[in-house]
């Protein structure tokens, strides 16, 4: 049974909404801190309990996805998101901001374990699948920056959390409205893939877990800072908040692109081989950038997010390939819950650690855990063992 056009594209726009809903804050900090005297870094801080949570409940939100059902944690996570969007436009304080952004972060939860394996249902090109799914969440992350500028430019700051919150309503209605209920639990279907020897699933997950760890650590890191990285070294050349939005959409929109390229490499070739170089070139970019300023830290900003957008697909194309549909939501839910849980310190130390040793440390650390990252990935076996699923695109893919 393959995803039906409405429900795909109803899940690639979830996929944007979850990331523009986790950006809105970073594009938006600068605002509200002089809205509340205070300055940006010490207002980061009360964003973490978002990041936490978006890694804390991925795991209950794979285990219902799996066990209960993908179509109504699907409807709970855009009647949720809205919500939310609503509760922070309607914050006057930092507490109270803390307490809706980490809500917030509940349900953005629940769209990788569950959406991500819903979409690639009967997919013939699951690599590509996946891509396309990864350019609708890095176009959400375009869209975050370009129309959170504009709306606090124009409206002001809470328009830029009510105005996606009405989007995601809309969505979780029209969601209800078109997508089809499903005859079973992904549990409770018959167990269709082949079995991976101990030792090589061994491997793969623990290159998985370190790989997506220290990804995400470099993805937030990139996603949260660059905004404020902007802001900084492109000061005197552009200091209109919605010029540097449009700016940043731009480093995104281009970023996004490299992961339909990706997608379509992984479907035909070993994951190693596509995903090593990939990594191995974030590094240097990242020393690059460290003392740069003007124009070439901007061109610069945009050639390691090439590279760090096109890294996204790998870990949810490695549960496709290696993991049975049956539990694929619970083993994308534990996987983030210790990645995104580890990376939300990413968050919590962002603006403390610009504030204390300025972003050219913060992109020289960057560059350390992207060297980490591709001993990780050169731990990977090359090609899978007899018996496996070669190419990512024949493997047998339920509902995913």
């Amino acid at each position: 049974m393959s995803t039906g056009r409405p429900t795909a594209l109803l899940l690639n726009a979830g996929h944007a909404l979850d990331h523009l809903f986790l950006l809105i804050f970073a594009t938006a900090v600068g605002t509200i801190a002089a809205d509340w005297g205070m300055v940006w870094q010490d207002l980061m801080p009360y964003t973490v309990g978002a990041f936490v949570m978006f890694g804390l409940g991925s795991l209950p939100a794979g285990r219902l996805g799996d066990l209960w059902g993908r179509r109504a944690m699907m409807v709970i996570f855009f009647l949720g998101m809205g919500v939310s969007g609503l509760l922070i436009a309607l914050t006057s304080g930092v507490w109270t901001l803390a307490a809706a952004l980490t809500l917030m972060g509940v349900f953005s939860s629940i769209y990788h374990p569950v959406g991500i394996p819903m979409l690639v249902q009967g997919s013939k090109n699951p690599g590509f699948t996946i891509g396309v799914n990864g350019l609708f969440g890095n176009l959400g992350i375009a869209v975050a920056a370009i129309l959170t500028g504009l709306l606090v430019k124009h409206i002001g700051w809470r328009a830029a959390f009510a105005v996606p919150g009405g989007l995601a309503l809309l969505c979780g209605v029209l969601f209800l409205a078109v997508v089809p209920r499903e005859e079973m639990a992904p549990a409770k279907r018959p167990r269709k893939s082949v079995d991976l020897p101990r030792a090589v699933m061994a491997r793969v997950l623990a290159v998985m877990t370190l790989a997506a760890i220290s990804s995400s650590l470099i993805f937030n890191f990139t996603t949260n800072g660059n905004g404020q990285l902007l802001a900084e070294r492109l000061r005197g050349l552009v200091d209109d908040p919605a010029t540097l939005g449009v700016l940043l959409a731009v480093v995104y929109t281009i970023a996004s692109l490299a992961q339909l390229v990706v997608g379509k490499l992984i479907d035909r070739y070993p994951l190693k081989w596509v995903y090593l170089p990939i990594v191995a070139a974030q590094a240097p970019l990242f020393l690059l950038a460290a003392p740069a300023g003007g124009w070439p830290l901007y061109v610069t900003v945009v050639a390691f997010m090439i590279f760090v957008f096109g890294a996204i697909p790998f870990v949810d194309a490695m549960i496709v390939q290696y993991v049975d549909d049956r539990m694929r939501s619970r083993v994308a839910g534990m996987r983030l819950t210790v990645s995104f849980g580890v990376a939300s310190l990413a968050v919590y130390v962002l603006g403390p650690t610009v504030k204390a040793a300025g972003f050219g440390t913060l992109l020289t650390v960057m560059a350390a855990i992207s060297a980490f990252t591709t001993l990780c990935v050169a731990l990977l076996p090359g090609r899978l063992p007899v018996g496996a699923p070669a190419p990512l695109a024949a493997a047998p893919v339920a509902q995913r």
